[in-house]
């Protein structure tokens, strides 16, 4: 069983590119299902604040490849994912 202030702290490293998106600052839960829908890796203000803030970055729950002790491994186009064409 994880605790959500231990999923907060892990950092979201996306494997397309290797970068790390940020850490969880929320999760969204489907109050029917009980079940997590998606994670959002929170948009950290820049330089205090002074030149706004970035957008936030929504996983959806399939997205979520591996959680591990330290890192969690997702897959998020936003950061270079290769698409599938049909």
């Amino acid at each position: 069983m994880l605790k959500v202030s231990e999923f907060q702290i892990k950092d979201v490293v996306n494997i397309a590119d290797g970068k790390k998106l940020g850490n969880i600052d929320d999760i969204d839960i489907n109050l029917d299902t009980g079940k997590i829908e998606s994670i959002v890796i929170g948009g950290g203000g820049r330089m205090m604040g002074f030149f706004g803030k970035d957008e936030e970055v929504v996983i959806p729950w399939a997205n979520i490849l591996k959680i591990g002790e330290d890192v969690i491994l997702v897959r998020y186009k936003g950061y270079g994912e290769i698409n599938d064409v049909n």
